[in-house]
């Protein structure tokens, strides 16, 4: 019984770290961290890394010290909190630096409709240079009329 607590518990992270990170994406990394992000909406990367690649270790923090207070002094559900988080985090890095940005020749010929919808959107959130007008802050949620285009 406890595993599956433990498994809802890593689910559920996963399921609500996409709204952490729309309000992220939009407050901060559009709001008072825009100095950090805002090499990502530059046409061209300038290198191998950007300034914006600092939020992989800003976010990974939580993740880290969840799984080191999960464990002690037992196991316990901070540890599968830290877990969910850390999934949402690969699932991000797949989806967003693999998939959309190309970062990685991995997934290049995609006929798959939910991830060119994705793409899609992200190109609607990048089409504004500033960190104003943006939209389709997000990642894993797109509206539905971004399949439809």
């Amino acid at each position: 019984m406890i595993i599956l607590l433990y498994i809802l518990v890593t689910v559920g992270t996963f399921l609500l770290m996409e709204g952490v990170t729309w309000l992220t994406h939009k407050f901060v990394m559009h709001g008072f961290l825009w100095y950090l992000h805002e090499d990502h909406h530059q046409p061209k990367y300038q290198g191998i890394f950007e300034k914006n690649d600092a939020f992989f270790v800003i976010f990974a923090i939580p993740s880290i010290a969840l799984f080191y207070f999960g464990i002690h002094p037992e196991l316990n559900f901070l540890f599968f909190i830290g877990l969910g988080i850390l999934c949402y985090g690969i699932a991000y890095f797949l989806i967003h630096d693999v998939l959309i940005h190309q970062r990685f020749k991995w997934f290049k010929h995609t006929k798959n409709k939910y991830l060119i919808g994705l793409r899609k959107a992200h190109k609607i959130h990048h089409k504004h240079l500033g960190k104003e007008h943006g939209e389709c802050f997000g990642m894993l949620y797109v509206p539905w009329k971004y399949f439809s285009m």
